[in-house]
């Protein structure tokens, strides 16, 4: 263990994700039992802007693995990205002796850890958010309780739409990532998902639903990702579409938006433990010295990534690379991105296929 390290910082940052509170737990505890103070800083980097922190012992994470939201509260500063408030944090850090920052959150936070580390505080990024969107994980913190949670309210539709023979279409949070409308709608027998990832085609899934309605089906639930209306160029795609669903069906639909019911409620058992897994590894990463890296999964093993290479390993998975991306890394390693890009859009297209096989 490096000994420099005496006390490190803890924060949340970006939207809140179920799990985050047993983050926050795992570092402090993980932290303590190594012998380094840990600070609580209160409103993600705003606590380092305009210092709100406080010194944590065990007790103070006491009971809060069960809890949804951030105990250590978020906010998204904007005086953090530019440099008076990024030299704020840094006095922040020293003037309360914190050799390094452990930081929860989504790419907004990673690359405000980026900035802490190239300015000499040690800083490690955890994946937390409801997307499933970091690229660079398999599994982010508060997935796996979202998609929970939107099989919950799915399944308490269908009841309704069986008993009255009616549709819902359902708007599932995700920004542009499609994992959580797909996955809850593979786990809910959804009659169609639609998302940002995979073409979509309204004709032939309304004449297929009609198909199945004449073969004796009674409900039908359509389960539409939050990025779709914005890429589709129509804000409200999804109440649009239960309305033409509805007059060339003739099947009574009702539109759902659960919105940040989703980012809610209780960790699930998968959440507790992946947050305790990746907080105890960032621990050990920042106290053997590490700095300027995401934490995360990839084929069940806990990995961990320089956070500039996550970052454009994420552009390029999402097709926003900029010129000059990719150019202070090797052909090899461009190309191990390439490969690591394809077999994820492939996973997701794997499953995308299997609903619509199951749809039917």
């Amino acid at each position: 263990m490096a000994t420099k390290f005496r006390r490190i910082g803890v924060l949340t940052s970006g939207g809140d994700a179920p799990g985050m509170n047993a983050a926050v737990r795992a570092v402090t505890r993980a932290a303590l039992d190594k012998g380094v103070e840990v600070m609580g800083i209160y409103e993600g980097y705003k606590g380092l802007v305009h210092p709100n922190l406080r010194k944590f012992t065990a007790r103070d994470v006491s009971n809060i693995v069960s809890r949804g939201g951030t105990t250590l509260l978020s906010d998204r500063c904007l005086e953090f990205k530019e440099e008076e408030g990024m030299q704020k944090a840094i006095k922040t850090c020293k003037d309360n002796q914190i050799d390094g920052i452990i930081a929860i959150g989504g790419d907004g936070t990673f690359r405000g850890a980026t900035d802490l580390s190239v300015r000499g505080i040690p800083t490690i990024g955890i994946p937390a958010t409801i997307d499933n969107d970091i690229t660079s994980t398999e599994y982010s913190i508060g997935f796996d309780t979202a998609v929970n949670t939107a099989v919950e309210l799915i399944d308490k539709l269908r009841d309704t739409c069986e008993s009255h023979a009616r549709c819902n279409v359902v708007e599932i949070m995700g920004r542009n990532a499609g994992w959580v409308a797909l996955e809850a709608g593979i786990a809910t027998g959804a009659s169609a998902i639609v998302i940002n990832e995979v073409a979509f085609d309204e004709e032939k899934v309304i004449n297929e639903i009609i198909e199945a309605k004449k073969s004796g089906k009674r409900n039908f639930i359509v389960c539409i990702a939050e990025g779709v209306p914005a890429v589709l160029g129509d804000k409200l795609y999804s109440e649009n579409f239960a309305k033409r669903f509805e007059e060339k069906t003739g099947i009574e639909t009702k539109f759902v938006r659960p919105a940040h019911i989703l980012r809610g409620g209780n960790p699930t058992m998968r959440d507790r433990l992946l947050a305790t897994q990746l907080g105890s590894e960032a621990v050990k990463l920042l106290l053997d010295g590490q700095s300027d890296l995401v934490v995360g999964v990839r084929d069940d093993k806990i990995v961990s990534t320089e956070i500039g290479y996550a970052l454009k390993l994420d552009r390029m998975y999402k097709g926003t690379l900029k010129d000059g991306d990719l150019d202070k890394y090797t052909n090899v390693q461009v190309a191990e991105m390439k490969i690591y890009c394809e077999k994820r859009n492939a996973d997701l297209r794997a499953l995308y296929e299997m609903a619509y096989e199951m749809a039917h």
